[in-house]
């Protein structure tokens, strides 16, 4: 539905499950009303300041990108056929773009990726290639009884500690 942000020299790739029903409307990551991700970037020090869903072609400027496990549907994880969820496709991006850390938004958008039931927050034992792996609590405004900001926090400091 989004095209990817995955310019080359990334530190972070945050992955999400698919985009809202909202931000394929607007053509726009993280767009939906109740969606933290744009606080959240800026209150763990990924980005200078809130950004609005309209400048997500900024954040490479930042040293971060975009993508989705499911390109080709929008909506909630209720309305997703995960079926079709992109993991190979995902490999091979994050193969080539090559960033530090990729970033999971969420524990759906991991578990499709590594085809398991449950996955725990945090940093990753497994690599993509040289990328390592983190998953963090999903930013959607859906997600708000699991929502821990300092699972990003820690993201935060893994990757600001990059820019020194």
């Amino acid at each position: 539905m989004l095209t990817d942000v995955l310019p080359k020299g990334l530190r972070l790739v945050v992955c999400g499950t698919a985009a809202s029903a909202r931000s394929a409307q607007i053509g726009a990551y993280y767009a939906g009303h109740g969606n933290k991700f744009w606080r959240t970037l800026h209150q763990t020090g990924l980005t200078p300041r809130q950004l609005a869903p309209s400048e997500f072609r900024l954040l490479p400027q930042f040293g971060i990108g975009l993508t989705d496990i499911v390109k080709d549907q929008a909506g909630n994880d209720a309305v997703i056929r995960f079926e079709a969820s992109g993991r190979e496709r995902l490999r091979e991006v994050i193969l080539a773009a090559a960033p530090t850390y990729l970033c999971f938004n969420g524990k759906r958008a991991a578990i499709e990726y590594f085809g398991t039931r449950q996955v725990a927050y945090g940093l990753q034992a497994g690599t993509i290639g040289t990328t390592k792996i983190f998953i963090a609590p999903s930013t959607s405004g859906a997600a708000n009884g699991a929502w821990d900001l300092t699972v990003w926090e820690e993201l935060g400091r893994l990757v600001t500690a990059l820019r020194h």
